[in-house]
């Protein structure tokens, strides 16, 4: 079976600030991977993030970058969207008393 490669050679490069050597892209490229590997790159792309970029931001923009490209049903997609609902909700505030 010969998988056609869905980003094409003129394919922006993507800023390293929201995809710190190009992980997710990679993951994108991936023939056959499954959750459990999405979800670790996920992880791996969060701790390499910088401190200064908003994750909900950075995975907005991937996905209108990305997600285009594979369809809905990818892994990573799933993945970067459930990364996106978490960042969305309130973060517990822990009680100094």
């Amino acid at each position: 079976m010969t998988e056609t490669n869905p980003f094409p050679p003129d394919f922006p490069a993507v800023d390293p600030a929201i995809d710190p050597g190009g992980m997710i892209l990679a993951a994108y490229r991936m023939v056959d991977m499954g959750i459990d590997e999405a979800r670790a790159i996920y992880l791996d792309w969060a701790f390499r993030l910088g401190p200064r970029v908003s994750t909900g931001t950075a995975i907005r923009r991937l996905l209108a970058l990305y997600a285009p490209q594979t369809g809905p049903e990818h892994p990573m997609t799933h993945v970067l969207r459930e990364g996106l609902k978490r960042t969305q909700q309130p973060v517990p505030r822990v009680w100094e008393g």
